[in-house]
């Protein structure tokens, strides 16, 4: 289960810049629009200081972290919902994606073209958000109007959908982002159905010049930013590309050396990488042994045998129980070994719900 999110943003904004420093991929990133035309797509480590403990207890044959997918989307115009620049292909691109990363400029730089011609985060931020609505404005009034003479009729469950179509038309008018809605179990299967672009998780990354990224405070256009975000309960991680893109040419050594020396406790791609893994919902199990020590991403609030499914649908099928150690202790103590003297590991039936950080072995029989 890999996580995919999308960067997004208008154009000249430092996506593609951000997206090379996360995969090194050498992606083109040019100083005019459309610079990137089809997505890319990179497959990245999510980093987790927990694995790299494990690595130094049991010295496996094979270490395997948990990974994100990454994707890389053409810079969207005003118009694009009616299909202005590349607005097609790039609302079909985010609708593949799980979740919204949404690069703002958060610098002034005269030798950078801005499409609007200034730096404005919040303008930049509502054009690329309102163009979203639109889209799933769309979708809506589609939909709406294939069943509204069923609704009126009340044939099959088309009174249902119709209302809570117009549920979700009357947020979309409002200039509202369909997330702020809640859905029931009997609502759910409808709206995924119709694949919103505004439902979807988003996060701003907000890309600012190297000398303000040690206090991101200091910049009004981070402030403005944050405000904003925090009005709708988003998130905003600070982030120079420049410097991650420095940052990826260097060994872990220079690369600790170099952040120090810009007073940037962590690089901004871990911080980016681990915020999305949250946005998503996501968390890390781990297995371990002398063969292998992996990490495995599941989604909060999944069974013991719904996570032991994720390694093979055996394990699911035929699930006994799980030996389960929180990392936590494992840490604490040393070794399982010791963890169990200590009564520190437990034997969890079907109805545990798993934590971040438990180490597993499942027992099972098929």
């Amino acid at each position: 289960m890999a996580l995919t999110a999308g960067i997004v943003g208008l154009p000249n904004v430092g996506k593609s810049t951000l997206f090379n420093a996360i995969t090194k991929a050498g992606i083109l990133a040019a100083n005019y629009p459309f610079a990137t035309i089809d997505p890319n797509v990179g497959v990245v480590n999510v980093p987790d200081k927990r694995l790299d403990k494990l690595n130094e207890m049991y010295h496996p044959k094979s270490l395997v972290p948990a990974v994100c997918e990454i994707t890389d989307i053409a810079g969207l115009v005003k118009g694009a919902s009616k299909g202005e620049g590349l607005g097609n292909q790039f609302l079909s691109n985010i609708r593949n994606c799980d979740a919204i990363l949404e690069v703002v400029r958060c610098f002034e730089d005269p030798n950078i073209i801005h499409v609007e011609g200034s730096v404005d985060p919040v303008r930049d931020v509502e054009t690329i958000n309102t163009e979203l609505i639109l889209s799933d404005l769309d979708v809506v009034e589609q939909r709406i109007s294939k069943i509204e003479k069923k609704a009126q009729s009340r044939v099959d469950d088309a009174p249902f959908e119709f209302a809570l179509l117009k549920k979700i038309r009357e947020v979309l008018l409002d200039s509202k982002p369909v997330r702020i809605l809640t859905f029931d179990e009997q609502e759910t299967p409808y709206v995924k159905r119709y694949a919103l672009l505004t439902q979807k998780p988003i996060m701003y990354i907000a890309n600012m010049a190297d000398s303000d990224i040690a206090e991101p405070t200091s910049n009004a256009h981070f402030n403005a930013l944050v405000e904003y975000a925090n009005a709708e309960g988003s998130k905003v991680v600070p982030i120079s590309a420049e410097i991650e893109s420095e940052c990826a040419q260097l060994d872990e050594e220079e690369r600790n050396e170099f952040l120090n020396e810009m007073g940037i406790p962590e690089a901004g791609l871990n911080v980016v990488i681990r915020e999305t893994y949250a946005l998503l919902g996501y968390a890390t199990y781990f297995t371990a042994g002398e063969k292998e020590v992996r990490a495995w991403t599941f989604r909060r609030g999944m069974t013991a045998p719904q996570c032991a499914g994720i390694i093979h649908s055996d394990f699911e099928r035929g699930f006994i129980r799980a030996e389960t150690t929180a990392f936590a202790d494992l840490e604490e103590y040393g070794s399982i070994a010791k963890c169990k003297e200590a009564g520190k590991v437990r034997q969890e039936g079907k109805d545990y719900i798993v934590q971040d950080g438990d180490i597993m072995l499942f027992k099972f029989n098929v």
